[in-house]
């Protein structure tokens, strides 16, 4: 019986917060400090510095229902716009 090996390189914290503001559903504040451990000010730092300036993604918030304050990939980048 031969044993494939893969050798592939572990997700990164970043890399899982992308993956989850990336999907249709968006993820809430709370699914992403579970996927990444980390505590509230952590989650929303990074998306600010590393996802919307280092990488150039927009992340936007959005209120959606019964969900809260869901974050998520915007398609367009509003001029002068806080987010």
């Amino acid at each position: 019986m031969t044993i494939s090996k893969k050798l592939a390189k572990p997700n990164t914290k970043i890399e899982i917060l992308i993956k989850l503001v990336s999907r249709q559903r968006g993820a809430t504040l709370k699914e992403l400090q579970t996927a990444t451990g980390w505590q509230t000010h952590s989650v929303r730092g990074a998306i600010s510095a590393t996802l919307n300036k280092k990488r150039g993604l927009c992340v936007a918030r959005y209120e959606v229902g019964k969900r809260g304050w869901v974050y998520r990939l915007s398609q367009t980048v509003e001029a002068g716009a806080d987010q």
